[in-house]
């Protein structure tokens, strides 16, 4: 991609000040653009990169007012971040903008295929898969039997769906996540062993869902493990069989959710959360990095700490406290001497 200082304020809505026909073929951070980058400065603690920057354009706000000369052609906007947002959207679609299909590859006589598909190479589209219009499915993704896939659907090189789940509109799952593996469900024997229960329900992951690379969500015992509308997961997650994580939650890197536990709407779980089975985490719920949940959660829009969670605030006092023991403990270790002395001369 190349495009004149010139186009991108026609794009943007903005104004060049500077050369309009310099081009930019990539995009950069403003402390190392070279030649032929695009870059932007929205927080003034970068104001210094400005004057020295080799980026060959740079996109600021209308407000900002030069205090040196810049070799930069200058973009001005309204707003520098949400500009630069917008390009690198476009950017990114643009860049992920395939079509077609690769070979070798295997698709199931009985698969149904939307229009405007792109299947990689060595892709595996098994029997009566459905897979809706502009779906992107990269090389080396598996899709088992009877999956159903909505409209433009992306999956990543080398993800894996079981057979039965379903993926509404506007999915994007990342390489190496798994969804519909079995759940984590074994019955004890009396000498010990264990006897595999059978996972025989699927996932179900609705609209405008994005799934982390690495994370794997277990088909239910029975019925279906969700993941609602809007939701986000990121890398390395685990949600066990009969979960339903709620629309608009968003769950961090290597946290995980035992089975059949419900998270109402906008949860947000901090990086290693682990949450314990069989609970419920009321709409709006807040919990801290590193946290363990024991227990239901029912009051909304709550923040939670620790291991295992208590309220936020309780928390952070908690930790105060934790952090004066020495000096309490000195203190203590007075007080007692002080006693023993005036028990010692009889006046305790």
């Amino acid at each position: 991609m190349q495009f004149t200082a010139k186009d991108i304020a026609f794009m943007l809505n903005g104004t060049v000040e500077g050369d309009p026909l310099v081009e930019a073929n990539h995009l950069a951070k403003i402390e190392e653009g070279g030649t032929g980058s695009l870059s932007f400065l929205a927080n003034p603690k970068y104001e210094q990169y400005l004057y020295t920057t080799n980026a060959s354009v740079v996109i600021v706000n209308n407000s900002l007012q030069l205090t040196a000369p810049v070799k930069a052609t200058l973009i001005r906007v309204e707003n520098a971040y949400s500009s630069f947002t917008l390009l690198l959207e476009q950017y990114n679609t643009i860049k992920l903008n395939k079509s077609g299909v690769e070979e070798p590859h295997f698709i199931h006589k009985s698969a149904k295929i939307g229009k405007d598909p792109y299947i990689g190479a060595f892709a595996y589209i098994s029997q009566d898969v459905v897979l809706g219009d502009k779906c992107k499915i990269y090389p080396g993704c598996y899709i088992a039997d009877n999956v159903k896939l909505g409209n433009n659907v992306t999956l990543f090189p080398g993800v894996k769906v079981y057979f039965d789940c379903i993926i509404g509109d506007n999915v994007v799952i990342h390489s190496g996540a798994v969804i519909g593996s079995d759940g984590f469900g074994f019955a004890p024997n009396p000498d010990g062993t264990y006897t595999k229960v059978a996972q025989i329900g699927n996932v179900v992951i609705e609209d405008n869902v994005e799934v982390g690379a690495n994370t794997t969500i277990d088909r239910a015992t029975m019925g279906s493990t969700y993941v609602r509308k809007g939701a986000k997961l990121d890398n390395l997650v685990q949600i066990a069989h009969n979960v339903d994580i709620g629309q608009n939650t968003v769950i961090a890197a290597q946290a995980g959710i035992a089975g059949s536990t419900k998270l109402g709407q906008n949860v947000m779980l901090g990086g290693q959360v682990g949450v314990v089975g069989h609970i419920t985490l009321a709409k709006g719920t807040k919990i801290q990095a590193q946290s363990g949940v024991g227990r239901t959660i029912k009051e909304e829009g709550k923040s939670w700490a620790g291991s295992p969670a208590i309220a936020y605030t309780a928390d952070m006092r908690s930790n105060v406290v934790v952090s004066r023991l020495p000096e309490l403990e000195r203190r203590v270790n007075e007080l007692e001497k002080i006693i023993k002395e005036l028990k010692n001369r009889d006046v305790y």
